[in-house]
């Protein structure tokens, strides 16, 4: 199963990584000003992560493809790295759905 992992990044928002069992981040969210919305934004992926139609697949101008995974209200909640091909994409989508529901939460931001 895979794993939450909360972060603190430079500037003192509060983000997320969505990693698979290997250890590889699947679903990096954008920064939050507080750990609340960080946490909501994680049980927004959870959520989102089981309608497929929540997933917009995109084409990066340098031909990579990745994903962005979208609340009902239209708000990114979370993105992919870059891809070589759609079917790295789509495997990469599949994890997320795969993953996020059952993920366990590491809050590093904590001692």
């Amino acid at each position: 199963m895979g794993k939450f992992v909360i972060s603190q990044r430079a500037n003192g928002d509060f983000q997320f990584n969505l990693q698979a069992d290997n250890g590889q981040v699947i679903l990096t969210s954008q920064g939050y000003a507080g750990k609340p919305s960080c946490m909501n934004g994680v049980e927004s992926v959870r959520t989102n992560s089981q309608d497929d139609a929540r997933f917009d697949r995109q084409t990066a101008a340098n031909g990579k493809f990745y994903f962005n995974l979208k609340a009902s209200n239209g708000q990114v909640v979370g993105s992919s790295q870059m891809y070589a091909d759609e079917k790295g994409r789509d495997n990469g989508i599949d994890s997320v759905k795969r993953n996020a529901p059952g993920a366990s939460v590491d809050d590093q931001t904590t001692a």
